[in-house]
């Protein structure tokens, strides 16, 4: 078997959708292919069917391209994949072979060799646009190394034709660059890239601008600017899928990739500025003038003189996902036997509806949860209900059990109220949506089915003890697992197979056996998965919505099975740094730094005394994040195509995310506001979450202050906006903070101060 892509050298021809992702560095081609038919050919090589996406460099320039390749067009590709070594791990060569035998092969760490220029026929087309030029010596060497590749390349510069001449080697690069077919512009300032009357209507897949800067000795604040500006002139000429590459001398752009650091205000905060035009900084690497050898810089201090280019760094920026606006989503759901219409609230409307658990996902929710179940299901058979349960359960529904829970925690939400005809029935209606804020009563619920438009209630803060027949978001799947089993008597003589989804890669071949007793020592799990809502102040590891999966099952007393549980789940999790911890009856599963992030318990003795009801749950969210090295919880919320992409080969835990923003920065802002005697702070974290489309993740109190004798308290908060999944710049955050202090003074009734 051939451990790069699991066929069989010497087997049949498969027909088969598999992936290979091969990548050599960032000095050498990088390609990645999805194999959609894969048949062995003597000597290891593969014939394949295949969508490819490869980077070449040119010079210190990576060019993105892509093209789709199917088997009997042009160009035919061939790829050969060496096995690998016991000695070593990066032994992989790949070629590729184009029409009339060119060839372009290369390894793994191998030094960089001008690749590109012999698979010409194997590139599209691409548009280059260079700004900021001096002696056109990069733009001249880019050309000489592109020269077959149909590039469209367009140099330009700041200063008038007579000027520009007078840098050493100038004319003769021109002559070069037009030779090659490219285009020579004169006087283009790069932060007004639009009003260029030779750019207007044309969009480049590549802007490049080497070695910003103002000229003479100006200092970091004004060569930021000039950052600022030609972001946020290039973005109107740059490709929806275009990257932006800028180069810096060491130190410069102030992030991490710099050595040494410096200190933040003293750097041009090259990704700050960047983000104010919706950019993320996506790649980091070095600035290689040696593979451009007739490359000289200029321009440094406005003199014919070079820049000091042994340590810079290439910057490559691409495009950030737009934020997704707010929204009111509308939920119709049938809950205890009654159809409801109701609003989710509104920083949860990003929550629901993501389809990622569904049977075709990739989502690292999804792996981490196939994880579990395959290791579970070595040692049991598992059945999963895939989750067809409502969102919204009844207070009564929760009362029967979650005891443990806390119910601050819980969103409690009111049903819509149809607006009725007549008139008797519209002033009740009338009623009804001034007590907005007041518990809705059976009555409310069960109103007349007439017609049409609907109204939203919604509350806060509820007292459980009082408020029975409330509603609420599940703040746990256990009333509802219970109540599957309940109603399918899944511990009594009922067959459950007709509604209990059973997956055959976990249970194996015991599980329809298993279904007939499973209240005995068989030991069958049952289990059910999906979102579930927590009312939490806003902190690094708090989630208002995770995945949860909950397995459940009857074991013999004797066996003592939440150790047994326990142990399994700490075999599978500690290499991911998960531990156990022995809390009363029931064992807690934490880590470090985000803590609790799953529990074994027992629900209760069984109805012969001899067995027992026990339970695990655990957060998948937080365990994708540990077993995927995710930096940030969010990311998996986010919409952006580049964090499935990741996920497209299904890697194994233990993978390491690599993140498409790199460096982003953080933003801290505070708000202080005057309000009255009651003072509901549930509501201020659901706010700031809503305002600042999930960007605030931090929260802290640092100061309160009551006034002796207006009855007046004064808070004041510290609001960290800090984004891995979108560009939030200083601009866009106070953009947040802004509408957060209209959203408190509207809502909320304080005055900001």
């Amino acid at each position: 078997m051939d451990a790069a892509n699991g066929t069989d050298v010497n087997g049949p021809k498969r027909h088969r959708e598999t992936h290979l992702e091969y990548c050599s560095g960032s000095n050498a081609l990088v390609i990645r292919l999805q194999m959609l038919h894969v048949e062995p050919i003597v000597g290891g090589t593969y014939s394949t069917e295949v969508e490819a996406w490869w980077t070449v460099p040119v010079g210190r320039m990576c060019v993105p391209a892509r093209r789709k390749m199917i088997l009997g067009e042009r160009p035919v590709l061939m790829a050969r994949i060496g096995r690998q070594s016991q000695n070593t791990a990066h032994d992989h060569d790949l070629s590729i072979k184009g029409q009339n035998n060119v060839r372009a092969t290369c390894w793994r760490n191998s030094s960089f060799k001008p690749l590109f220029s012999s698979v010409c026929d194997m590139s599209p087309s691409r548009s280059i646009l260079l700004v900021g030029e001096g002696n056109f010596s990069f733009s001249s060497s880019v050309c000489k190394l592109d020269s077959e590749s149909g590039s469209n390349i367009t140099a330009t510069c700041l200063q008038h034709h007579e000027e520009a001449l007078r840098h050493d080697g100038a004319a003769a690069n021109i002559q070069t660059i037009k030779d090659s077919g490219g285009s020579v512009l004169f006087e283009v300032d790069c932060t007004k890239l639009g009003e260029c009357a030779f750019l207007k209507g044309r969009v480049f897949d590549l802007v490049v601008f080497n070695f910003p800067h103002c000229g003479r000795k100006s200092g970091v604040k004004k060569n930021r600017e000039l950052l600022k500006n030609f972001f946020l002139s290039c973005v109107e000429v740059l490709a929806e899928d275009g990257e932006v590459h800028v180069s810096l001398c060491n130190g410069q752009g102030g992030t991490p990739a710099d050595q040494p650091k410096r200190e933040w205000h003293n750097s041009w905060q090259v990704s700050a500025m960047a983000a104010e035009a919706h950019l993320i900084l996506s790649a980091v690497r070095q600035f290689e003038s040696d593979n451009l050898p007739s490359y000289k810089s200029t321009g440094y201090r406005s003199q014919d003189k070079g820049f000091h280019v042994g340590k810079a760094l290439l910057h490559v920026f691409s495009r950030s996902a737009p934020f997704t606006p707010v929204q009111i989503v509308q939920m119709e759901e049938v809950v205890e036997g009654e159809t409801v219409h109701y609003n989710i609230p509104a920083e949860l409307s990003d929550y629901v509806s993501r389809g990622f658990l569904s049977s075709d996902s990739i989502h690292p929710v999804k792996l981490v949860q196939d994880f579990l179940l395959e290791g579970l299901g070595e040692h049991w058979p598992v059945s999963m209900k895939r989750d067809p349960f409502p969102h919204l359960m009844s207070a009564k529904q929760l009362q029967t059990c979650c005891h443990d829970l806390d119910n601050l925690q819980y969103y409690w939400i009111h049903l819509l109220q149809k607006e009725l005809t007549s008139q008797a029935q519209e002033d009740d209606a009338v009623r009804s949506n001034m007590k907005a804020t007041s518990p809705p009563t059976k009555t409310d619920r069960v109103r007349s089915k007439g017609t049409e438009s609907l109204q939203p209630v919604c509350c806060h803060d509820f007292n459980l003890e009082v408020e029975g027949g409330l509603y609420l978001l599940r703040p746990s799947l256990l009333p509802q697992l219970e109540e599957l089993l309940m109603n399918k008597d899944i511990s009594g003589n009922a067959e459950p197979q007709e509604e209990i989804d059973q997956s055959s890669e976990v249970e194996g071949s015991k599980a329809g056996e298993a279904c007939d007793g499973c209240n005995g020592s068989s030991s069958l799990l049952f289990g059910i998965s999906g979102v579930v809502f927590r009312s939490v102040p806003i902190s690094l590891w708090a989630l208002p919505a995770f995945h949860e999966i909950l397995l459940t099952g009857v074991f013999p007393l004797e066996n003592e099975p939440v150790k047994l549980i326990g142990h399994e789940l700490e075999a599978l999790l500690s290499p991911y740094g998960v531990s156990i911890v022995t809390e009363e009856k029931s064992l807690h599963l934490v880590a470090q730094p985000m803590g609790l992030i799953g529990k074994v318990f027992a629900s209760n003795t069984a109805d012969d005394n001899n067995h027992v009801t026990v339970s695990a749950s655990l957060n998948l969210d937080l365990l994708a994040v540990l077993l995927f090295s995710l930096p940030d919880w969010r990311l998996l919320w986010s919409h952006d195509p580049r964090f499935l992409k990741q996920f497209s080969l299904r890697p194994p835990p233990g993978t390491s995310f690599q993140p498409f923003s790199l460096y982003p920065e953080s933003f801290s802002f505070d708000i202080s506001f005057w309000t009255g005697p009651a003072w509901e702070e549930k509501m201020f974290h659901a706010i700031v979450r809503e305002a600042s489309c999930g960007t605030v993740e931090q929260v802290k109190l640092i100061d309160t202050f009551s006034h002796p004798d207006l009855s007046q308290t004064s808070y004041c908060y510290r609001l960290i906006y800090h984004s891995h999944t979108h560009a939030l710049s200083h601009t866009q955050a106070l953009t947040f903070h802004k509408e957060l202090e209209v959203l408190l003074s509207s809502r909320m009734q304080v005055t900001v101060r």
